[in-house]
């Protein structure tokens, strides 16, 4: 920990030239001094002129004429090794924008765990994910790196709205399933980011690389939930309490809020800090003796069944296209035609971000009293829904999201695990990023409390 207070930059944003790049420095900016522990940011990429370009832009929004002091540009790139380690071993955290990760991530995390220094992603990628934590798990622990992903939108909405959700069934009550809904919310056309389609694209072309890589590794420990699995229920379904039509998504969310659990069930008090005071461990118990574990999936939602049937076709689309080389060419060479219009190349325009919000809907199902399953009932006979809200989610939210973690890395290291590859879940959990987020336009309500039917 000693060794790192002197390195010349707290925070290195990687790939800020990009199109998600740019708002995470807006972003960064808006804290950069305002603590000790964040008072250097340094903005890499390939081109320092796009990286000062960038820079510009974000000052420009954020009504400054010229850059604050503390800023400077380093060059760097994916395909060259030496200039990656050279970043990585002048950072405390290196956040790295640049996707796909499957394509681009690896050499980073690589060149992070190599200098020993913290890494934060956006990616909401299972195949990429998984497979860090199998190659770089333990040299990260003892490099002292901790290599987090998902610190954005995907996937930390779906983990701390989990918490939220399971923290509401206090004894006697007990939660057997979570089901979240997300819906995005906008005045004009929501436009996505080609790169989140592309990673979807190719998340299809490596299915079995993950499938593989399960089956190479040791089984999970699967938290014991009490009640019954949940039933399949429809593909298709209209939630008259949300306003919505929803359909099934297969959701990077799902797979990262699993390892959480995962991980949880093995270490019921959660992970321990490198320098934690007694205090800490106490709070850091008595935060993880009130989450409970639930079944959890994840659905979309649309105010009409058109939407819902447009949200099927894109799937149909990159589903059926996505297992081929040639209908992979023609899925990201027509984005907006294979799309429907929801992703392009270019992404979206500055008022379509700022126009775009979202609402994640989390409706859990389980039982007044736990006394009820050793009595024979099997049907949940209690409904808590909570939600959280916020900005749009690629370029607002993310960015909100993943410098509040980069901050409580920068603030409260020592009570954070030494090192290791971890799901922002099982490290963000007892801390205060929950109320960071608050403090910062996103959300967090419980909404309502009922018994159900027999």
């Amino acid at each position: 920990m000693d060794q790192r207070r002197d390195l010349p930059y707290d925070v290195t944003i990687f790939g800020a030239s990009g199109f998600t790049g740019k708002y995470v420095i807006r972003e960064a900016l808006k804290f950069l001094g305002s603590s000790p522990s964040f008072q250097t940011l340094a903005l890499a990429g390939r081109s320092s002129g796009k990286l000062a370009e960038s820079l510009g832009w974000a000052c420009s929004r954020s009504g400054s004429v010229s850059p604050p002091k503390g800023v400077s540009l380093v060059t760097a790139d994916v395909g060259d090794p030496d200039s990656l380690r050279r970043m990585c071993e002048q950072s405390k955290i290196v956040v790295n924008c640049v996707g796909p990760f499957r394509k681009f991530g690896e050499p980073v995390v690589a060149a992070c765990v190599e200098a020993g220094c913290d890494y934060l992603d956006i990616c909401g990628e299972p195949e990429f994910m998984e497979r860090m934590e199998a190659k770089y798990h333990e040299r990260a622990k003892e490099a002292g790196s901790l290599v987090i992903s998902a610190c954005g939108f995907d996937s930390v909405p779906a983990e701390l709205g989990l918490m939220f959700n399971s923290r509401q069934w206090v004894e006697p009550t007990v939660v057997n399933r979570i089901e979240a809904c997300v819906h995005l919310v906008s005045d004009k056309k929501i436009v996505g980011n080609f790169g989140t389609y592309e990673s979807a694209v190719l998340g299809v072309a490596n299915a079995k690389q993950l499938q593989e890589l399960r089956r190479s590794r040791p089984k999970r420990a699967r938290p014991v939930i009490p009640g019954p699995p949940p039933p399949k229920g429809p593909i298709v379904e209209h939630q008259k309490n949300l306003g919505l039509w929803t359909v099934k998504l297969p959701s990077a969310d799902a797979v990262v809020v699993r390892r959480s659990l995962s991980i949880l069930t093995e270490n019921p008090d959660g992970l321990a800090g490198v320098d934690e005071d007694p205090a800490h461990i106490e709070k850091r118990k008595a935060f993880w003796s009130t989450v409970k574990p639930a079944h959890f999936g994840v659905r979309m939602g649309q105010k009409s069944l058109p939407g819902i049937f447009a949200v099927i076709t894109l799937g149909i689309f990159i589903g059926v296209l996505g297992n081929f080389s040639f209908g992979r060419w023609l899925l990201l060479k027509f984005p907006s035609f294979f799309s429907l219009g929801w992703f392009k190349k270019k992404g979206p325009t500055e008022d379509e971000v700022e126009s775009a919000s979202f609402n994640m809907w989390f409706v859990a199902h389980g039982y007044s009293n736990r006394d009820l399953l050793t009595q024979g009932r099997t049907k949940p006979d209690m409904e808590i829904t909570t939600r959280v809200t916020g900005p749009e989610v690629g370029y607002l939210a993310t960015p909100i999201i993943i410098i509040q973690c980069a901050l409580i890395l920068l603030s409260q290291r020592g009570k954070l695990p030494k090192g290791g590859v971890f799901p922002p879940g099982i490290i963000f959990g007892p801390t205060d990023l929950q109320e960071r987020l608050q403090s910062n336009g996103i959300t967090f309500e419980a909404i309502s409390q009922k018994f159900l039917s027999a």
